[in-house]
């Protein structure tokens, strides 16, 4: 819901800086370094370093759009689409694993309920990306994204949002995690709803 406006002022600082690198290394060495580095997320919050373990998940975000930017500079390829939402997925729910085992008793049945939603919002995400490609639809609101990005209540900068309260709260996990929940799966029935009917106008 927020990342229309927040994208507005990430993307210049992440385009400066991504000229400044772009010598050195591609877009896709970036996505790997950072998913190699977001996995650390794991060990961390499974011995519950949640100050630790929240420098690994911003520092994953900052790379995740640094990858994007360089792939602007040179030349977007869908291996390297695939390669970075494909590590972002994992990313995402290996945060959510890592509060399931850092306090198993408290924290496993929230993680698995938030786990459930993560499964709807992006399957409906990659879905309509997929069939609105075939279209050849387009987002106004996020002309940078390789793949139509199909909004809802929750999306990049919800989820970083959630990551961050989770780790500052970590007590408070099983409330911010229900929450995070349900505002993925009304994420998931609108995104459902404006799928299904944008493809039925497509097909007519």
């Amino acid at each position: 819901m927020l990342d229309r406006w927040t994208s507005r002022w990430i993307q210049p600082p992440l385009t400066n800086m991504a000229q400044i690198i772009a010598p050195y290394c591609t877009a896709n060495q970036v996505t790997v370094a950072g998913f190699l580095l977001g996995m650390l997320v794991l060990p961390l919050l499974a011995y519950e370093l949640y100050w630790s373990a929240l420098f690994f998940i911003l520092l994953n975000r900052c790379l995740d759009g640094l990858d994007g930017a360089l792939a602007r500079i040179s030349q977007p390829t869908d291996s390297g689409s695939f390669l970075d939402i494909t590590l972002d997925f994992i990313f995402y729910a290996a945060v959510v694993f890592g509060f399931a085992l850092a306090r198993p008793e408290e924290n496993a049945l929230y993680a698995a309920l938030l786990l459930f939603s993560f499964m709807g919002t992006g399957a409906s995400f990659l879905a309509f990306a997929v069939l609105a490609k075939k279209y050849q639809l387009t987002n106004p609101h996020f002309p940078h994204k390789s793949l139509f990005y199909l909004n809802g209540l929750t999306e990049g900068t919800e989820t970083i949002l959630f990551f961050v309260l989770f780790c500052v709260f970590p007590n408070n996990f099983p409330m911010l995690a229900s929450t995070f929940a349900v505002l993925c799966l009304l994420t998931v029935i609108n995104r459902i709803i404006v799928g299904y009917f944008t493809l039925k106008r497509c097909e007519q």
